[in-house]
C-alpha cells in the first residue's frame, strides 16, 4: 500500500500524549510511528526493556500505552519475554482457544543499552529461534537514562560521563558496534536502519514490513537525545537530517538477503556537519585534534561504500 501521510497520521496512536520522555527526544516519534504502521484491527503486544523509554511511559500507577498489551521486563528480558509471549500465542491458537479471525503482533522495544550491550543474548536467541517478532530498537548511542554512559552504540570519540574527553583520552576510544549487520548475519526474512526524517515516510514502511513480515525482524532507528548528544531540543529533525545525509546514519533494509539502500543524499555531505551542532563532540574541532574528524570520516565513507557493493553484489 502507498504510503499516505494524512491516513497515517489520523491512525490512531497507540502511545498517548503526556508522557514524561523530554522534548527533543527521539523515542516517542520512533515508538508513535512505528505503532501505527499496525493495522487499526490487530492486537499488539509490547514488551519493554527498562530504559527511558520504560520509565518515562509507565509510571504507577498510569501508563501512557493504548489499546495494546504492555510488559515491561529487565533490561536484559524484552526479547526473551516477546519470544515466550509469541511461542504462547502460536499454541493456544493451534489448539483454538483463542479467536482464529483476529491476529496479535509481537513488537519489543529497547534503547541501545538494552539491546546492543544488556539485551543483546536475548536478542540473538530469539532472532535465532526464528520467533515471529519484531525489534525496534530507539538508538540514542549511549545509557541516557543513567547519565550518559558510554555503551558499544557510543560514536566514536564522543564525550560521555564514562569516556570523558580530556588530556588522557580522546572520547570513547572505539568505533560504534554495528547492530544492524549482526542481525542480518542471523540470516533473519528482515532487517532494517531508519531514522527521523521527513515525514516520517521512511519509519512507518519499515516498521510496517517488519511487523507484518513472518518470522523474526529487527528495526534499529537512530533516536537522537538533547540531553546526552548537547543539541537545543528544537533540532531534533536538523540532527536527524544531517546523520542521514552525512551518512553517519545509513537508511537501508536488507530483505531475505537482498541489501536495498532506501536513501541515497544528492550531495553526501562531510561528517563535520553533523559533529558539530552537538556538544558531544566540541572537542573535536579543538586545534590539534583535526585527526578524529578525519578517522572518523574514513569509518563513514568505509560503511557507505560497503552499503553500495553490498547492494550491487546482492540484487545481481
Amino acid at each position: 500500500m502507498a504510503y499516505n501521510l494524512k491516513e497515517m497520521v489520523n491512525k490512531k496512536s497507540r502511545l498517548a500524549s503526556g508522557h514524561r520522555m523530554c522534548a527533543g527526544c527521539g523515542a516517542p516519534l520512533i515508538v508513535r510511528n512505528s505503532l501505527r504502521a499496525l493495522k487499526d484491527e490487530d492486537h499488539a503486544v509490547i514488551s519493554c526493556a527498562t530504559g527511558c523509554l520504560e520509565v518515562s511511559t509507565c509510571i504507577y500507577p498510569y501508563t501512557s500505552w493504548k489499546d495494546c498489551s504492555f510488559l515491561h521486563t529487565a533490561f536484559e528480558c524484552a526479547s526473551a519475554c516477546a519470544s515466550g509471549a509469541s511461542k504462547t500465542y502460536e499454541k493456544l491458537k493451534r489448539e483454538n482457544k483463542l479467536p482464529q479471525d483476529k491476529d496479535t503482533k509481537f513488537i519489543a522495544f529497547g534503547g541501545d543499552g538494552g539491546t546492543y550491550d544488556i539485551g543483546l543474548q536475548s536478542l540473538s536467541g530469539a532472532m535465532e529461534r526464528r520467533t515471529d517478532m519484531t525489534y525496534i530498537c530507539y538508538d540514542n548511542g549511549a545509557y541516557m537514562n543513567t547519565g550518559t554512559q558510554r555503551s558499544s552504540s557510543t560514536p566514536h570519540f564522543a564525550d560521555t560521563t564514562t569516556s570523558p574527553a580530556g588530556k588522557v583520552i580522546p572520547g570513547k576510544v572505539q568505533p560504534r558496534k554495528d547492530l544492524a549487520e549482526i542481525m542480518i548475519a542471523h540470516n533473519i526474512p528482515y532487517v532494517a536502519q531508519t531514522a527521523l526524517i521527513g515525514n516520517m515516510k521512511d519509519l512507518y514502511e519499515k516498521a510496517e514490513k517488519a511487523i507484518y513480515t513472518e518470522g523474526p525482524t529487527c528495526v534499529v532507528a537512530l533516536s537522537p537525545c538533547p540531553r546526552g548528544w548537547g543539541y537545543p531540543t528544537e533540532d531534533l529533525q536538523k540532527i536527524s537530517k544531517l546523520a542521514v545525509d552525512t551518512c553517519f546514519w545509513p537508511l537501508y533494509e536488507v530483505e531475505n538477503g537482498k541489501y536495498h539502500i532506501t536513501y541515497k543524499p544528492a550531495k553526501k555531505l562531510p561528517v563535520e556537519e553533523f559533529l558539530r551542532p552537538q556538544k558531544r563532540f566540541k572537542h573535536m574541532f579543538k586545534e590539534g585534534n583535526e585527526w578524529m574528524i578525519e578517522q572518523f570520516q574514513k569509518e563513514v565513507d568505509k560503511k557507505w561504500e560497503y552499503l553500495l557493493m553490498m547492494e550491487e553484489i546482492t540484487n545481481k
